[in-house]
């Protein structure tokens, strides 16, 4: 099935999301979609698949025009998208979760679950997706769930699947995989619209790409004739630097030390197992590691959201093991939560209300009578948005309305704009296009550079290595390797296998 957009245009108030846009897909190819934070592709991708109606403009599928009045009318066309954030019944199965809303019923109308399970049984085994039917969606790791995802849109016979930044949150080894089955889909016949920020993924996976920018298409291309530089600058229309500037570290006094800190989970497994490391002032220490393998745990422990079950943990020379959130904010410790959604904003809040999420009760914003002085925080929220480029036309918008790139640039302006002394970053770049993470990595080598110690836990290795100036890796709860990386000096052959389990680096606990 090919489909055909021409002309679309939509509006949202006064922001031209979607201008004047033309764009091709086809049956048996993967169509790469690329563009900056609010650039308008999810925008097209909901107009295409039915969820927004467009102002001007019209959608042909197979070359005849076609008038979606909402989601269902894109799903009997045979159009599915896959969102960036999932959309499943955590208590539900794999199966229930499928056939949510298009139940297959049996004599008298009632529920057929055998049918159901074979059905999805027919699909796993159709396209190499391997989901136990039967497991419960919550048991499941992310990258499987992105699998279910899949499996909802093609239980529902989509010829055309939209794949709104399939790979966010998935490990490497999870990508790698889940380009096997992008390419057994698109085999099969299936049009890919494959939309992520991750330039050397849209180049390994695309047989085209097509580039917008504020709304408009900006350049198409064979991704074997384009690199990822020619790519980032059609994106954002100037040269891009890959390489993270910045001058050697000048470590300074230990700002934040963990001794022999363990967690354990509600069935007494240790997640984190006697961790013990130090960071200085003036340094970046980068944590490295496949996703599940304590990080999300040793976060929560620095930052106070959890509690250890042994150990101790010192801020600047005190001891905070015990203390709140709250007092370790009063302290100057930054927080960049690796879930932007779960942790780090309110979605129906606007964007002022999640700018002061963690300053409401400072001084700085303190009104007669114990209120808050709300212009001050309006007026701060701006000048953050236009420090950080957070496209917004206005303050007031609820934050869940912008999209998640620039969600996560409202919330590591948030966290950076302050008096900070040490800076804890998990996954900083999440879902944030090329340019933003340039200025997002210019930010904390700024704050490394002004006294603050900084922390960052990233599954990305490429931002770990280019960030860090010394790199430790956690394999199943423990520190198992630590390296120098004064000049990006460190081993990646030996980080990764660090990473893996392999023994390895210039220490180990």
């Amino acid at each position: 099935m090919d489909v055909e957009l021409r002309g679309i245009t939509k509006r949202f108030g006064p922001v031209v999301a979607n201008d004047n846009v033309n764009l091709t897909i086809r049956g048996g190819e993967v169509l790469g979609l690329l563009g900056e934070n609010g650039a308008g592709k999810s925008t097209m991708m909901n107009i295409l698949s039915g969820l927004y109606s467009p102002d001007e403009g019209e959608i042909l599928i197979d070359g005849k025009p076609v008038v979606f009045e909402g989601p269902g009318d894109g799903i009997e066309a045979g159009i599915g998208m896959v969102h960036q954030h999932f959309m499943l019944v955590p208590v539900f199965t794999v199966a229930e979760n499928v056939v949510l809303g298009v139940e297959p019923t049996g004599r008298l109308g009632y529920l057929d679950l055998k049918k159901a399970r074979a059905q999805v049984d027919e699909i796993n085994k159709k396209y190499g997706l391997r989901v136990p039917a039967d497991e419960l969606i919550e048991n499941l790791p992310v990258g499987i769930q992105q699998r279910v995802e899949i499996l909802k849109v093609l239980f529902r016979e989509a010829d055309v699947l939209i794949l709104d930044e399939p790979t966010a949150v998935l490990t490497p080894q999870e990508v790698e995989e889940f380009f096997g089955i992008v390419s057994a889909l698109r085999d099969s016949g299936k049009a890919i619209v494959f939309i992520t920020h991750k330039l050397h993924e849209i180049l390994a996976i695309s047989d085209r790409i097509s580039v917008l920018r504020q709304g408009a298409i900006t350049g198409e291309g064979d991704p074997k004739e384009l690199d990822e530089e020619k790519l980032a600058e059609m994106m954002v229309g100037r040269h891009v630097s890959f390489a993270v500037d910045k001058a050697p570290a000048q470590p300074g006094e230990e700002m934040l030390t963990l001794d022999g800190v363990t967690v354990l989970d509600d069935a007494d497994e240790k997640v984190l197992n006697g961790v013990s490391f130090t960071v200085r002032s003036g340094e970046i220490l980068g944590i490295a590691g496949v996703q599940g393998n304590g990080q999300t745990e040793l976060v929560e422990v620095i930052t106070g959201l959890a509690r250890q079950n042994a150990g101790k943990l010192t801020f600047a020379g005190e001891d905070i093991s015990h203390a709140s959130v709250r007092d370790r904010h009063f302290r100057g410790m930054a927080h960049i939560p690796e879930d932007r959604h779960r942790m780090g904003m309110v979605d129906s809040f606007n964007i002022a209300e999640n700018m002061a999420l963690n300053s409401y009760y400072d001084e700085a914003y303190a009104a007669p009578f114990g209120s808050i002085n709300w212009p001050r925080v309006h007026e701060t929220a701006a000048a953050f948005c236009v420090d950080f480029d957070v496209r917004t036309p206005s303050v007031f918008l609820p934050g869940g309305s912008l999209s998640g790139g620039n969600q996560q640039k409202m919330v590591v302006a948030r966290e950076l704009e302050r008096q900070t002394r040490l800076v804890v970053a998990s996954q900083p770049t999440r879902g944030v296009d090329v340019g933003s993470i340039e200025y997002i990595h210019k930010r904390l080598v700024e704050s490394r550079d002004e006294g603050d110690g900084v922390l960052i836990v990233s599954s990305e290795l490429d931002e770990i290595m280019g960030l860090s100036d010394r790199i430790l890796v956690m394999f199943e709860g423990r520190i198992v390797a630590e390296f120098d990386n004064t000049g990006g000096k460190a081993d990646r052959n030996q980080v990764g296998l660090a990473m893996a389990g392999a023994t390895g680096g210039e220490a180990a606990a």
